[in-house]
């Protein structure tokens, strides 16, 4: 007999993790046996319930599944990891992927499609939605660099240039430039437009 998966689901909305629980186990050889609602609960319950495979929803509080992805895969290696979306903009794929997901799939997918993709996952595949693997083909590479993320990030909120040189530890000139060649790359208009713009294409 097959040793069953022993599942993490990652998602903040209670409906949504609670259908995707009660789906899943239906299946013989899957265990959802923790969940999270926070993206900074995810690495203590993978470690404190032994999971194979994590399922990861970008969008949650704490943290990202994205960077709850990275913290699980440094520190425990061999867990599995399934990053969902609601959203199929380009750059989360390769942000997943960096962060060294084994699958990138769409929330709404089929229980059964998910089922098969953990499966996949524990043999060793690797399992991308074929749709949002296209759009990160047309949407291109990420063009801004990892400073420029952090300080059109921190620009999310409205901060200003002296409350963002304070932040980030950097001078308000530097910030400055940092604003204007993201500005410049991204062909829009101003900071807010930049924030924008990098969001949709999930490149922050």
């Amino acid at each position: 007999m097959s040793r069953t998966i022993r599942v993490l689901l990652a998602e903040d909305q209670s409906m949504v993790r609670e259908a995707l629980a009660a789906l899943l186990g239906l299946e013989d050889d899957i265990e959802v046996v923790a969940q999270a609602s926070r993206g900074d609960e995810v690495l203590d319950r993978a470690r404190e319930h032994r999971v194979d495979v994590a399922l990861l929803d970008i969008e949650m509080p704490g943290c990202t599944g994205i960077e709850a992805a990275a913290r699980v895969h440094a520190e425990l290696p061999a867990v599995k990891l399934v990053v969902l979306t609601t959203f199929g903009r380009p750059g989360y794929l390769r942000s997943a992927m960096e962060a060294g997901a084994d699958a990138f799939l769409v929330k709404d997918a089929p229980a059964a499609q998910l089922a098969a993709a953990i499966r996949k996952v524990l043999a060793g595949e690797r399992v991308i939605d074929p749709s949002l693997a296209a759009a990160a083909l047309a949407g291109g590479a990420n063009p801004l660099t990892e400073r420029e993320r952090e300080v059109l990030r921190a620009a999310a909120d409205g901060a200003t240039n002296a409350e963002l040189a304070r932040t980030l530890h950097l001078s308000q000139g530097t910030v400055r430039n940092y604003l204007s060649v993201a500005i410049q790359k991204l062909a829009v208009r101003n900071r807010a437009e930049a924030v924008s713009t990098a969001r949709d294409k999930g490149w922050l």
